[in-house]
């Protein structure tokens, strides 16, 4: 299978989204097919997949700097950037007790847990077996996230969601191939 077909299956697009996208697709041309014909929220969900985590986190980030946020939401985005930063397991373990401990309610805790399920372990510091997260967690924090900030402007939501996801496009490449997610610099 394809790595836009996988993406498309593990982020649940849409019957009629995941119907216009082809194997053989750039991940910039998918995610513009989706765009173009308005499947928003699935071009949000496949471009969030196909973004190297360690970008995804980034961009969500960024998207954040821009915003008036609270307190804790700006402690979220913090962690977050720290672990782009240096992404590193305590990095990450904080970022992710930080999303465990906001009960994933905030936007600051979507952000501090799409670095927080970027790698490791989901399991308590102390347990000695790892539970590694899916590989498309990373990805449903930064659309939670990308979401709740388009959100705080309910009237402009499209357009502030239509805004973010332009930031990361160029991120993709227009090369023939998806940009790769494995252990990024």
């Amino acid at each position: 299978m394809s790595e836009i077909l996988q993406a498309s299956s593990q982020m649940e697009l849409s019957p009629p989204a995941s119907a216009r996208l082809r194997a053989n697709m750039s991940a910039q041309v998918a995610v513009r097919t989706l765009l173009d014909a308005g499947e928003a929220q699935d071009g949000l969900k496949l471009l969030a997949r196909l973004l190297p985590k360690r970008y995804a986190v980034a961009w969500v980030c960024q998207c954040a700097r821009d915003q008036t946020l609270g307190i804790e939401d700006r402690a979220g985005a913090s962690l977050a950037e720290i672990w782009v930063r240096d992404p590193s397991e305590g990095n990450r373990r904080a970022a992710l007790e930080f999303a465990n401990a906001g009960g994933y309610k905030s936007i600051g805790a979507w952000l501090a847990a799409a670095a927080g399920w970027s790698g490791g372990s989901l399991a308590p510091a102390t347990q000695e077996t790892p539970v590694p997260p899916p590989e498309h967690l990373t990805a449903c924090a930064a659309v939670a996230a990308i979401n709740l900030m388009a959100a705080l402007v309910s009237e402009q939501f499209a357009a502030r969601r239509e805004a973010f996801i332009g930031r990361a496009l160029g991120l993709l490449g227009s090369g023939d191939s998806v940009a790769p997610r494995g252990k990024e610099a």
